[in-house]
């Protein structure tokens, strides 16, 4: 008989099915409303939901599977923490020089750490993304995202 032991990847999905579970029980509460006028908690139940949903499911893969993954390498952990440090920086800098700057530089931070060859297909990537948030939010949704001090 194999014992299997809990590792970190088993123990950080069950505390997300946790967090899911948790986030639709408290939606349920704040209502959904209809399609045509969507109640506070409509969005939150179907992202609790979610997120319960796909734990559940790598839990599931993961003990079918019966081994534990392999661990990261030095070049694996270098891309987690440079895109944990790019999004934790993201969101500090963005009330200073605003979201579509700040997206411009995270976007080629994180293709650059992703090894995206050149300087030009990540500036291309990063100023399509930068664009295309500002369309979509400024233009298109009109939703006002943060300017940064520089820019307004």
């Amino acid at each position: 008989m194999r014992q299997r032991r809990l590792d970190v990847e088993t123990a950080f999905n069950a505390v997300l099915l946790g967090l899911g579970g948790v986030i639709a029980y408290v939606a349920w509460g704040y209502g959904f409303g209809s399609l045509a006028l969507p109640g506070p908690g409509l969005y939150p139940f179907f992202l609790g939901a979610t997120i319960a949903a796909c734990a559940a499911a790598l839990i599931a893969a993961r003990a079918r599977a019966g081994e534990a993954a392999p661990r990261l390498d030095k070049h694996g952990a270098r891309i987690l923490l440079v895109t944990a440090a790019t999004l934790c920086l993201w969101i500090l800098a963005m009330p200073v020089l605003g979201y579509v700057a700040v997206t411009f530089i995270a976007t080629y931070a994180l293709s650059k750490a992703l090894a995206l060859e050149g300087w030009r297909k990540p500036l291309a990537l990063s100023g399509a993304t930068a664009l295309f948030v500002y369309l979509l939010f400024g233009f298109w949704l009109f939703i006002d995202l943060p300017r940064g001090i520089l820019f307004e």
